[in-house]
């Protein structure tokens, strides 16, 4: 079933964020507009908006809980390297080192002024950790380089023909790409949830970015279509949540022999 379903996205690029097999409702709960995370003409909204969400995350411990998952992915692995994709502000990348001990962190995001900030932090200077600007869609390192590629409340800014390649390079460059984002109710649901949030887009950033971040979620259907239209050989499977998000782990078989090479060229 799941395969005959990505299958019938022929054109990746139309596929609604509810999945190919969205209802009615659920192809019309979605939009085109970009947040102000995504604009280079509000620089002012794009730190209001990026400091709230480092300050939620901190608040009601998301950073944590988040960090937590990464922890279970490479709990078997005793000094794992993990890449981070979109890091804001680093306040995952913070957590996550002080959660694992041995863990060495390459922390990245796409955006200059994010990557100089996190540069100029305690995660710049911090012996295990690695600050560096990158695109999730076009990752610098070698295959099989990264135990772990984290992309966390990141996906649902790409429309559908980006999010392709960051399936395609995270299970290149990462043993597992774990990806932590926005949830997307059943659409009943969600007509009820943008109703709550409409009032407040207009008074708040941040409530501006989450009401279209909520429009630009994508449904698991959505996940595995992406991950199949990437390559066929990619598997996803969806955590349990202990945060209202939508978690998913993507790998990709590789060649017997391949892995341990790229473990033993990372451990001289």
């Amino acid at each position: 079933m799941m395969a005959h379903i990505d299958r019938t996205v022929r054109d990746i690029a139309s596929m609604p964020r509810g999945g190919p097999d969205a209802s009615w409702l659920d192809r019309r709960l979605q939009t085109n507009r970009l947040e102000y995370l995504d604009r280079d003409d509000v620089d002012d909204l794009k730190r209001r908006v990026i400091c709230s969400l480092d300050r939620f995350g901190r608040l009601f411990g998301q950073h944590k809980k988040a960090a937590r998952m990464v922890v279970d992915e490479v709990a078997n692995i005793p000094s794992p390297k993990i890449l981070e994709l979109g890091s804001g502000h680093g306040g995952l990348s913070r957590e996550l080192l002080e959660n694992h001990p041995t863990a060495q962190v390459t922390v990245t995001d796409i955006d200059p002024k994010f990557v100089a900030a996190v540069a100029a932090s305690d995660l710049g200077s911090h012996p295990r950790a690695t600050v560096r600007e990158m695109d999730a869609t076009a990752i610098d390192a070698p295959d099989g380089y990264y135990d772990l590629v984290v992309f966390s409340l990141s996906l649902h800014h790409l429309p559908p023909a980006l999010a392709v390649p960051v399936f395609a390079e995270g299970t290149r460059a990462g043993d597992k790409l774990l990806i932590i984002d926005a949830y997307r109710p059943r659409a009943p649901l969600h007509v009820v949830a943008l109703a709550m949030m409409l009032p407040f887009i207009r008074l708040s950033p941040f409530a501006h970015d989450g009401f279209i971040s909520s429009l630009r979620a994508y449904s698991p259907s959505a996940l595995r279509a992406l991950a199949y239209h990437a390559d066929p050989a990619i598997n996803v499977e969806f955590r349990s949540r202990r945060m209202r998000a939508t978690v998913a782990v993507a790998t990709r078989a590789r060649q017997t022999g391949e892995g341990h090479r790229d473990r033993e060229s990372r451990s001289r």
